[in-house]
C-alpha cells in the first residue's frame, strides 16, 4: 500500500508542477503585454515558485509529465529573461 500512496503523491506533485507552469506562463505573458514593475515582480515570484514545484515533482517521479513541466519552465525562464533585457522595462538592474 505504501507504493500506491507514493505513486499518488508523485502524480499530485507532477500535477502541481504543471499547474504552476501554467500560472507562470500567464504571469510572464501579462508582464510581456504590460511590463510594469509590479507585473514583472509577480512573474519573477511565479518563476521562483514554479522552479520549486518542478524540483519537488522531479524527486519522486520521472516521466512525460515531469519532462513537459521542465521544458515549459525553461521556455518561461527564457521569455522572462528576454523581458528583462527590453529597453524601458521598469525594475531592470
Amino acid at each position: 500500500m505504501k507504493h500506491y500512496d507514493s505513486s499518488l503523491q508523485s502524480a499530485s506533485n507532477v500535477a502541481q508542477a504543471q499547474n504552476s507552469v501554467n500560472k507562470l506562463h500567464f504571469a510572464v505573458s501579462s508582464a510581456l503585454s504590460h511590463p510594469t514593475e509590479q507585473l514583472i515582480e509577480q512573474a519573477e515570484n511565479s518563476l521562483e515558485h514554479t522552479e520549486k514545484a518542478v524540483k519537488q515533482a522531479v524527486r519522486p517521479a520521472e516521466g512525460q509529465g515531469v519532462e513537459l513541466a521542465e521544458e515549459l519552465l525553461a521556455e518561461e525562464r527564457n521569455r522572462l529573461a528576454k523581458l528583462r533585457k527590453l529597453p524601458g522595462v521598469p525594475g531592470k538592474d
